[in-house]
């Protein structure tokens, strides 16, 4: 059975840095693709990160280029989201994701295995 279960949301001030966590079990992280979402009350589910499996290369959405990275643990089997210099419009459900493969990465109907996402909340 495979679970994505993600941590480190909260609620932090405008300008602060958070780091989430998404520990799998049931697959390996560095046979995935893997991508952070967000989704904001009344918006569409984004990609802000994705991880890729082959050579784990990455891709950042354009609104948080410059203050996210995206990274793996293989030996942790997790994967990680630091996300400095975070501003009110950051506010949303954060979501990690699995894919196997890697050519629509930025669609979240191709993503197989989602975790229950946890709340990043920043205050101005």
């Amino acid at each position: 059975q495979v679970q994505l279960v993600e941590s480190g949301g909260g609620l932090v001030q405008a300008g602060d840095s958070l780091t989430l966590s998404c520990a799998a079990s049931g697959l390996t992280v560095s046979r995935y693709s893997m991508g952070w979402f967000r989704q904001a009350p009344g918006q569409e589910r984004e990609l802000i990160a994705a991880i890729f499996w082959s050579a784990g290369g990455t891709n950042y959405a354009d609104s948080v280029k410059g203050r996210v990275t995206i990274s793996r643990d293989n030996a942790k089997n997790t994967v990680y989201l630091q996300m400095n210099s975070l501003k009110p419009e950051d506010t949303a459900t954060y979501y990690c994701a699995a894919y196997d493969g890697s050519v629509r990465f930025r669609s979240p109907s191709v993503y197989t295995y989602w975790g229950q996402g946890t709340q990043v909340t920043v205050s101005s």
